[in-house]
């Protein structure tokens, strides 16, 4: 869908704070589906969590990112996604060695054409309860979605390293072209 679009990029680099000032400027937005699963799953002691069980954390990640995108069909302007479904098929491919849902899931839901990516930016990462694995995992995970989107068909616009307000207005801009 060319109005569904895709912010990804390095863990703790800013995603979550970026969508949450689209989402304050009045824009739809589907909140990231690892961090549904992780609030989710740590206080009821659940198994799906990327440091425990990456498999079952991806499959659920695959299920939520699918839903969302059934549940934004019907919308017509811009829907800002943090992440989406080829982040949670490309953590998949990962654990599980298999990249036969990927290419099924690409092919059948595509996004803008233009993906939003923020670099890692170590000044600003912290890892937390939600978030266990250190900036060298993280710059992997980014690695490997830079090279997995433009793969993919998507143009890869890296978002510049500025105040959120700024970093919407770049995202908004390039849309707007």
């Amino acid at each position: 869908m060319d109005n569904f679009v895709v912010i990804t990029g390095c863990s703790g680099s800013g995603k979550s704070t970026l969508v949450g000032e689209l989402q304050r400027r009045g824009f739809n937005i589907v909140e990231e589906p690892g961090r549904r699963i992780v609030a989710q799953q740590l206080p009821d002691g659940g198994r799906a969590l990327p440091w425990i069980d990456l498999a079952a954390f991806a499959e659920e990640a695959i299920k939520l990112a699918t839903e969302d995108l059934e549940r934004m069909a019907a919308k017509q302007e811009w829907v800002f996604f943090d992440r989406g479904l080829n982040d949670a098929a490309s953590a998949y491919a990962v654990a599980a060695g298999d990249e036969g849902p990927l290419d099924r899931l690409i092919k059948k839901h595509r996004y803008h054409p233009r993906i939003f990516a923020l670099e890692p930016w170590p000044e600003i990462y912290v890892q937390n309860a939600e978030r266990r694995h250190g900036i060298e995992q993280a710059m992997e995970e980014y690695d490997r979605l830079a090279s997995l989107y433009p793969r993919l068909g998507y143009e890869w616009i890296i978002v510049p390293k500025l105040p959120v307000d700024a970093r919407v207005d770049f995202i908004l801009q390039v849309l707007s072209t």
